[in-house]
């Protein structure tokens, strides 16, 4: 390699590895929100969306009827009695309604939260949850506390996916940490739909109509975010609510999921493809001139796998695991995520539970 190409190498890598550098350790850094402990004890309706099975569906609704809470009800929302869910729905107790919002454009979750808030009108708090997650006994009091502060037009976590034997599952555990960096920090924060609380006043009629109406209606992420931001609302952010997602996706499904996941974020924040562009291809240009220039000038560059050290001990933390493999994940995620930022910009529609939906009407 000639002295010139390399001393421009030394030059944009060492700018690049200090930009990740400082970006990585403030994550380490960035101060605990403190939230409201008042004793918030608001009538409630948990909206349980369900379509199919999933993995642990019974516990997980028997989880959620075992809140140590008093003021709640459970409503599971699906599309027909046909539902493969119905039976351990009827089995764990738990009252169901079938979803009668029609709407071009929305997700069966957003017409099934939609036909929710229609029927159940008398609550003062209502929560969405996944039929996936697994929850303690004090999650759903964790997750209605900050909305005591009139300020907060949303309290929401971001779940731990808990990896059931194989590669992939632990590669989709890591994945979706980024998720949790975003949730951190509150100018970037949104409302994670696997499980978010609002007040009844957040959602009025033309809030709901805007909720299966707009371009955004397949994400209720997307949607009610933009309700709440709309109305200058904060977001809450209840690590203490966290729960968990078993998770044994094959490849493909984690390529499916990852790529639907992209492609919902872009259909709502587009400036999110350039920076995540700049940000991933920038962590794959550091490895590889760090690489090269250790074989070519001095070991003394391994030094610019600093940032590398901080992810690790970030991402270690996160997965609960000292699982080897962990490491090499989270080298292997920035060209992951490019390719899923690619891919999530071509893609026109997005397939989810069986039915497909076009992002761009």
């Amino acid at each position: 390699m000639s002295n010139l190409f390399l001393e421009l190498l030394e030059l944009l890598a060492a700018l690049a590895a200090i930009m990740l550098l400082s970006i990585d350790s403030s994550r380490l850094f960035r101060k605990k929100e403190v939230l409201s402990k008042n004793k918030h004890l608001p009538k409630t309706l948990v909206i349980v969306p369900c379509k199919g099975m999933d993995i642990s569906l019974y516990q997980n609704l028997i989880a959620l009827k075992k809140q140590g809470y008093m003021k709640y009800k459970i409503i599971a929302v699906v599309d027909s009695e046909n539902d493969k869910a119905i039976p351990l729905i009827k089995k764990a107790g738990i009252s169901y309604l079938i979803s009668d919002t029609r709407s071009r454009r929305a997700s069966g979750k957003v017409r099934a939260i939609a036909s929710a808030l229609n029927h159940f009108r008398d609550y003062e708090v209502y929560v969405i949850a996944d039929s996936d997650i697994t929850v303690t006994r004090a999650w759903l009091g964790n997750i209605i506390a900050p909305l005591s502060d009139k300020s907060i037009g949303i309290s929401t976590t971001y779940p731990h996916f808990q990896p059931i034997g194989g590669f992939w599952p632990k590669v989709k555990m890591v994945w979706n940490f980024v998720g949790e960096n975003l949730l951190e920090k509150e100018s970037s924060r949104f409302a994670w739909g696997g499980t978010m609380a609002f007040r009844k006043d957040l959602m009025g009629r033309k809030e709901q109509l805007y909720l299966i109406n707009s371009k955004y209606s397949v994400s209720d992420d997307i949607t009610i975010t933009k309700i709440c931001k709309r109305k200058r609302l904060r977001i809450a952010y209840v690590k203490d609510a966290q729960p968990i997602v078993k998770t044994d996706d094959s490849f493909e499904q984690f390529i499916e999921w990852s790529n639907r996941q992209t492609a919902l974020t872009l259909l709502g924040y587009r400036n999110n493809f350039k920076r995540g562009m700049f940000f991933y291809c920038s962590e794959i240009f550091v490895m590889v001139s760090a690489s090269l220039l250790s074989i070519y000038v001095s070991p003394a560059f391994l030094l610019l796998f600093a940032h590398l050290a901080v992810s690790w001990k970030r991402s270690y933390e996160r997965a609960r695991s000292a699982d080897p493999s962990i490491a090499l994940i989270v080298i292997l995620i920035p060209f992951i995520y490019v390719y899923n930022l690619i891919s999530a910009r071509l893609m026109k529609r997005i397939t989810w539970r069986g039915s497909v939906y076009s992002l761009y009407q």
